[in-house]
């Protein structure tokens, strides 16, 4: 996915929401995913720790979204 904004002015939900919605869309589910409330003026979305199958997983999916 691509954006025409800035990542400095990217909203972190509106990032961490998009992103859950692709990855289910994949199939994939990260249940560590969220915003990073430690540090909230760097805008970081938290992506949490996988079981290695899923990282696999979501490995392939994105070497098939780069081919198409």
């Amino acid at each position: 996915m691509t954006t025409k904004e800035p990542h400095e002015a990217a909203d972190p939900l509106v990032a961490m929401e998009s992103l859950r919605e692709a990855l289910a869309g994949a199939g994939l589910v990260l249940p560590s995913l969220g915003i990073d409330l430690a540090s909230p003026a760097l805008g970081l979305v938290e992506l949490g720790r996988v079981r290695a199958d899923v990282a696999v997983r979501l490995a392939d999916a994105l070497r098939r979204g780069v081919e198409e």
